[in-house]
């Protein structure tokens, strides 16, 4: 009910409270220690650096938006890393053949996972856990003893070292990544599937909607984005061969932490996003204050506890306030009589 002549001050903190917490890293760090922190080069190092956790983040936005969680996006990752390399150096392979192969094998890892969720109705949990120690297992066997060296080719490092008005051109993927994704899931029909299973997948079967295949595709874009990632990963910094672990729980922070943001309570695209740079500011930010190398798995981990947290209370405090509404209209109707 809303009380007449009331005027309230209205600023988004509901939808846009990233953007504030980011502005708030900013102006403190940067009074703090401007010397390090306000520098074109810091704004540089952050975006590159980050650019192959966000396309993690964003391979996982897709399957979450279909309730299907997917535990295997670092060991995906890892496992492409090592392969294109591999492919490379080993099996000479010429570049192309490489990466197309490469990403092939994060759709069939997607589509494994998939049919596993779907047919078998194995827990996605369970499936992606189970599915993670075994690519860990074959990029073992893929790599060999030693590890793979890094194909010695101008080509290979120009992927994502080439530089864009003054970034590295790996942040460009980013963008686009994102800006398809964000078409996919917002304006067309198979995201308004794909959220309508993750809103409610009982109601989604019940309305005709192929829920099965969904969940599948979803986790078939999930393989080939984070495959993708890991291809990047390799031509940046080399093949790694644990990487890929390291960004598992950070992933989960930005996309919970994004799903507060601009569609508060549904994982979206640009909220995912969002989180991935304001949580790499904050510790970047600290970073210059202390110097400590923990901060990154401390920010990860309470900003996921926070933002599952604080989705869980919105839910109850929306329930709540429907239930309210639901008394009052009685009353309003008993009144009437």
């Amino acid at each position: 009910m809303e009380v007449k002549g009331e005027r309230r001050l209205h600023l988004g903190l509901d939808k846009y409270s990233g953007l504030y917490l980011w502005a708030l890293f900013i102006l403190v760090f940067g009074l703090w220690v401007p010397r390090y922190f306000l520098t074109l080069a810091t704004m540089h190092s952050v975006a590159s650096a980050q650019a192959v956790p966000a396309i993690l983040a964003l391979g996982l936005t897709i399957p979450l938006s279909a309730g299907v969680y997917d535990l295997s996006i670092g060991a995906t990752a890892n496992l492409a890393a090592v392969l294109v390399v591999v492919l490379q150096t080993v099996r000479h392979l010429g570049l192309g053949e490489s990466i197309a192969i490469t990403l092939l094998a994060g759709a069939v890892i997607g589509l494994i996972n998939g049919l596993i969720v779907v047919k078998l109705h194995v827990s996605s949990l369970i499936t992606t856990l189970g599915t993670s120690v075994i690519l860990g297992a074959v990029q073992e066997i893929i790599q060999g003893p030693g590890g793979p060296q890094p194909p010695i080719s101008r080509t290979w490092s120009n992927i994502t070292q080439v530089n864009v008005g003054g970034f590295q051109v790996i942040v460009i993927y980013v963008i686009v990544i994102a800006l398809l994704a964000w078409w996919a899931l917002d304006h067309t029909p198979a995201g308004r599937y794909i959220y309508a299973v993750g809103g409610n997948e009982e109601a989604a079967r019940l309305s005709g909607v192929a829920v099965g295949k969904w969940q599948i595709l979803t986790l078939v874009a999930s393989g080939v984005i984070c495959s993708f990632g890991g291809i990047l990963y390799a031509s940046q910094s080399g093949p790694s061969l644990s990487f890929g672990g390291a960004l598992l729980l950070p992933a989960f922070a930005a996309v919970f932490l994004g799903s507060t943001q601009f569609s508060p309570g549904r994982t979206n695209i640009w909220g995912t996003l969002l989180a991935v740079y304001v949580l790499a500011t904050g510790v970047e930010g600290l970073q210059f204050v202390t110097g400590v190398d923990w901060l990154n798995a401390m920010f990860s981990g309470v900003a996921l506890i926070g933002a599952v947290s604080f989705a869980v209370w919105r839910q109850r405090a929306g329930i709540g306030r429907s239930k309210v509404g639901e008394l009052l209209d009685v009353d309003h109707e008993v009144a009437n009589e």
